[in-house]
């Protein structure tokens, strides 16, 4: 039996401190120091101490440099509002996946890249060439 990939957007592999904020079984909040494994516009692979609810509702804050706070850069998310939808309990922690409320791209951008790139790839195909100097 084969495997179908049903994720929307390719997962890069990146090791990114965050912070978890969200609630305990008893209501109380809570903000954990955790690490993102992998990211992709619509979830992310965090690895967490605390055992977090299936459905909990997080909110996912990375941290950056003051300079990024106060500079005229491009806009950014800091803040991203996410959904568990499944955790894998593992010794000492836990590895929980989420889905973004809002995905990081929009769908239709998402869509627009990956034509540009499949052009870029064939064109790549037709056009073959050196960069060591010709020899004539």
């Amino acid at each position: 039996m084969s495997y179908r990939e049903r994720r929307k957007w390719p997962r890069l592999p990146l090791a990114i401190p965050v912070f978890v904020r969200s609630q305990d079984e008893k209501g109380k909040e809570f903000l954990e120091f955790a690490t993102a494994l992998n990211i992709s516009a619509g979830g992310v692979l965090v690895a967490v101490r605390r055992s977090l609810p299936p459905s909990a509702r997080i909110l996912l804050e990375i941290p950056s440099a003051p300079l990024a706070a106060t500079a005229k850069l491009p806009k950014a998310s800091r803040s991203i509002r996410a959904k568990c939808v499944r955790v894998i309990h593992a010794e000492g922690y836990h590895l929980v996946g989420l889905k973004f409320s809002k995905p990081l791209v929009d769908s239709t951008e998402n869509n627009q890249e990956v034509s540009v790139l499949r052009r870029k790839v064939s064109s790549a195909r037709v056009k073959r060439f050196s960069l060591s100097p010709a020899i004539v």
